[in-house]
């Protein structure tokens, strides 16, 4: 502040600012929140921070590991594509060692409207990386404002899985969907691998699958048509398979998007596909019992043996 000859102290100027606020685009609340949950769940989608053991040789280690586990595999998945689109199958046992832990399974991972995902191994690396696929593709659409591609959410799989290849993963998936490119079919596992075709079967009880689906498989052949021969292709899997059962669940995969056409007990299947017969008095049986048609083969034993902890394989 300066003073005039008369000792009199002067005002300070005022300083003008103007606001040019109103010249900013709109933003509205929802998108800074959106950004704010991308930005953080971004940081660490692509690089899971898990801490592994503290051990002098993990080798050693997780082959011990594996012993006192005893992971044995059972499930069966199919996918095919066909004229129509494609049809995914699969079961819904899940085993626990030499024990049945569960017929109720879910093994068909709803990624997107038009991307499914199979479950076949460790139940729970199939569930949680098969959901982070779910968030990178999502996140993919928020980036570029379209959806992804079949081809392109396999490798985003493919890739997570090479990252932690020999660190115990146990994946044999399918991803499957619907394109600008038409319907895609692909095979992915916890090795790295990715596999483009149109015919797929993971599983303990695939080789009973591919028989029958090799067998009746047709290009043309109609949505109800495609979906009969997956559901048939795994009932004969868990007849023969005794790691196979529960419920076979049938999705099919139009321009659409995903729809689910049938979840169907194999036990109700069985008297389907093989009728009883009843049993006369003349063969030994008593009134009003029933036998398997003739000709019908005898169904696979379960596995009914204890075990020690073991881990929950689809």
């Amino acid at each position: 502040v300066r003073g005039d000859a008369r000792g009199r102290c002067a005002r300070p100027r005022a300083t003008m600012r103007l606001d040019f606020s109103v010249l900013d685009a709109p933003v509205l609340a929802s998108h800074v929140i959106e950004q704010d949950i991308t930005r953080e769940i971004k940081g660490d989608i692509h690089a899971q921070n898990f801490v592994m053991p503290q051990v002098a040789n993990f080798d050693e280690f997780q082959r011990e590991v594996v012993d006192y586990v005893k992971p044995n595999h059972g499930t069966t998945t199919l996918g095919f594509i066909f004229e129509h689109g494609v049809v995914i199958a699969v079961d819904s046992r899940a085993s626990q060692g030499p024990l049945i832990s569960s017929q109720t399974v879910k093994k068909v991972i709803e990624i997107n409207p038009h991307l499914l995902g199979t479950m076949a191994g460790g139940a729970a690396d199939c569930q949680f990386w098969q959901r982070n696929l779910g968030i990178q593709c999502r996140l993919h659409e928020l980036e570029n404002g379209k959806r992804i591609s079949v081809s392109g959410a396999s490798k985003l799989l493919a890739n997570t899985l090479y990252g932690y290849r020999g660190q115990g993963l146990s994946m044999g998936t399918m991803v499957a969907g619907w394109d600008i490119n038409g319907p895609g079919l692909y095979y992915v596992d916890s090795d790295g691998t990715r596999l483009k075709g149109k015919r797929f079967s993971v599983g303990s009880g695939s080789l009973f699958a591919y028989g029958v689906l090799d067998q009746g498989f047709k290009w043309d052949m109609g949505i109800e048509e495609a979906c009969e021969l997956g559901r048939r292709a795994i009932y004969h899997a868990t007849f023969r398979d005794a790691y196979s059962g529960g419920t076979i669940s049938v999705y099919h995969v139009s321009e659409k998007g995903w729809t689910k056409m049938s979840g169907t007990d194999v036990g109700e299947l069985h008297y389907q596909y093989y009728p009883a017969e009843p049993v006369s008095e003349a063969e030994g049986g008593e009134p009003g019992t029933f036998g398997p048609a003739a000709g019908a083969p005898a169904a696979a034993p379960a596995p009914v043996s204890a075990g020690g902890p073991t881990a929950m394989e689809t």
